[in-house]
């Protein structure tokens, strides 16, 4: 097996982007006579390594080489059909010298593009005229991998197949449709999963799409990933769409596709158990980069062991546990619990804290609510962190050590911002400050604006590894190195330990042993992403004998609040809710009802015996108290 496929088969691997739109932005020009983009190779190579050095810096492991329209029949319209060769092997040299001044940690791979004809070939002898001397070049000059991009013509693609095959030493062929109709793309009219079939009977080793939408190249690696020779692993899967088109939003026309979005669609497909991803016309390297940010949460804990000595207690008991507070004494004796969830200040405007501070008392002094939870900088931007906005209320609301607190606070804490260390110091710092109940999640990148300073995302652990560090080490009395946490007679910690679930994630079967793992290693308890209806919470019917669950309620405040919701991976808006929200032109009735579906749905979490509710969204202000009084009956 070749270096490529065994980086391909260990995990998921991040290619580049765009060649020819990111070289338009770049020159202002589209290539033309006399400015024909493969030329640059031999002509302006500074901008093409300008092109690679950008996509490495933005994580990409996978370069491919800008050759795309470097075959004889291509560069004959432009008189450059006797610079094929040169053409093609510069620009795999390029990205390799560009690969080895930039020194990577981890291997980077080239791959040698090659894109359709103007006309469509569908003779042997047409596709080896056009196509002879470019396979030969890229080969010579020791492409890691063929990528065969933006193919509309079937035949021509299997005929293409057939001339590398018949070369010595041919490395590895990526196969890629292109899913856009228009006049010089034919999308073929057979079945995606007749097409990677048929290309893994050909012995290509990843096939897939490009130069296509998000959702279209998601739809056709949701038809493939369950034949045969993907679950095999006779052909892995392939995806580089474009960066979308234009929709109305409101009363404007934007495309949704900005790098987080890349980073979210890149993280959905690899959940689908896509390989090779990356972009094609328009995503550039800042869509690469959140692409990485994304994908480094689904690798977050990989090489972290146990404890190098053992605990000599055992972790500590529910007992122990039931002391944190008003919520985790009644998770532990099986009441219904309900944890409200709010989101710290950003800014410095006491009017923001306090109007925060004041939603808590409300909360407390209602008797309905026995926690409520606070974000770890949520959706990626920098917040107050938790423990020191809990220590804020406090003051605030004059909550003591000796007066104990109204309500039992929960941090979420996540594994973006801190290495081993730091997440161990920051929980002995939870621990002293009377922070006794924890909801580890492995949470999102960092999304800062482009005024800001760049922010790395650490991603040592993840949510699984947290709380198995926590519960067989802190609570037990020992470090993550398993050195004894105190001399005294026991130097246990007891926190609460909690985290999440995505009951409609993409790759549920990998969610669910996430999950397993999560409550194999010491969770006390779990929180649902949103959940609209209660047909997914059925897959965790086999596991509630075996850990709390508490069913996420998300307060919908108008249709295009749902209609946000339910682009979010992960989460399922169904079609007859947001045809509820439409029925209402007015925004407040809109509100009004979002507050009784929210009612509703506590009302049947209520019913189905679930150990809780975990309300989100509480823009709903004063109403989170109406939605739970009518939820719960009281």
């Amino acid at each position: 097996m070749s270096d490529f496929l065994a980086a391909l088969s260990s995990r998921p691997l991040l290619s580049d982007g765009a060649m020819g739109s990111y070289l338009f932005t770049l020159t202002g020009r589209l290539s033309e006579a006399n400015h024909v983009y493969e030329a640059f190779n031999l002509d302006r190579p500074e901008l093409v390594r300008q092109v690679h050095r950008d996509y490495l810096a933005a994580g990409a492991r996978g370069l491919k080489t800008n050759t795309f329209g470097a075959n004889f029949a291509q560069l004959r319209q432009f008189g450059l059909q006797d610079r094929v060769d040169e053409i093609n092997r510069a620009g795999v040299r390029l990205v390799r010298e560009e690969i080895t001044a930039a020194q990577p940690a981890e291997p980077v791979f080239v791959l040698g593009s090659m894109g359709p004809t103007a006309e469509e070939l569908d003779t042997a002898l047409a596709v080896a005229d056009a196509y002879h001397a470019q396979v030969d070049a890229l080969i010579a000059a020791g492409a890691d991998a063929l990528l065969l991009e933006t193919f509309g013509s079937l035949k021509q693609l299997e005929l293409l197949i057939a001339l590398i095959k018949s070369r010595p030493g041919a490395p590895p062929i990526i196969a890629n449709l292109a899913l856009r109709p228009d006049d010089k793309v034919r999308v073929p009219e057979n079945d995606p999963k007749d097409f990677v079939r048929h290309m893994a009977d050909l012995g290509v080793a990843v096939a897939g799409v490009n130069c296509c939408a998000p959702w279209d190249a998601t739809a056709f690696v949701e038809a493939v990933a369950d034949t045969e020779p993907v679950r095999a692993g006779r052909i892995l899967l392939a995806a580089m769409p474009n960066a979308g088109g234009f929709q109305r939003v409101g009363n404007r026309f934007m495309t949704t596709v900005n790098p987080e979005a890349a980073g979210k669609l890149a993280r959905s497909l690899a959940d689908r158990g896509v390989r090779l991803l990356g972009g094609c016309c328009e995503m550039h390297p800042p869509h690469i980069a959140e692409m990485r940010n994304y994908l480094a949460t689904r690798g977050a804990g990989a090489g972290i062991t146990t404890a190098a000595r053992a605990a000599t207690l055992a972790p500590c008991g529910e007992a122990e546990k039931a002391d944190n507070g008003r919520f985790s004494r009644k998770l532990k004796a099986g009441e219904f619990v309900v944890s409200v969830e709010a989101m710290p200040p950003r800014g410095t405007d006491d009017a923001v804290v306090r109007r925060k501070v004041e939603l808590v008392a409300q909360l407390a002094a209602s008797g309905l609510v026995d926690a409520v939870d606070f974000t770890d900088g949520s959706r990626g931007i920098p917040l107050i962190p938790p423990g020191d906005f809990i220590q804020l209320v406090r003051t605030r609301l004059r909550w003591t050590a000796e007066t104990g607190d109204a309500v039992e606070f929960i941090p979420h804490f996540t594994g973006r911002d801190l290495n081993v260390m730091g997440v161990q110091s920051r929980l002995l710092g939870y621990h002293a400050n009377r922070i006794h109940n924890v909801l580890f999640v492995t949470g999102d990148p960092p999304k800062m604006s482009p005024t800001y300073p760049r922010s790395t995302a650490v991603f040592d652990l993840d949510s699984v590894a947290m709380i198995r560090l926590t519960h067989t080490c802190l609570n037990a009395g020992v470090d993550f190195g398993g050195a004894p946490l105190g001399r005294h007679a026991d130097p246990r910690m007891h926190f609460t330990i909690g985290s999440g679930v995505e009951p409609e994630a993409p790759d549920l079967p990998r969610e669910l042993d996430r999950l397993r793992r999560k409550i194999d290693h010491g969770a006390d308890y779990i929180m649902t992403q949103p959940a609209f209806r209660s047909e997914p919470l059925a897959a965790l019917e086999p596991l509630r004998d075996r850990c709390a669950f508490l069913v996420g309620v998300m307060v919908l405040s108008n249709l295009e609040h749902a209609r946000r919701m339910a682009q979010v991976p992960g989460v399922v808006v169904p079609d007859a809710m947001l045809q509820r929200f439409a029925a209402y032109a007015d925004v407040a009735d809109q509100n009004k009802l979002g507050q009784e579906l929210a009612a509703a749905q506590i009302r049947e979490i209520v019913s189905e015996g679930w150990a809780g509710v975990y309300l989100m969204s509480t823009s709903a202000g004063a109403g989170t108290l109406d939605i739970l009084k009518a939820g719960l009956g009281r």
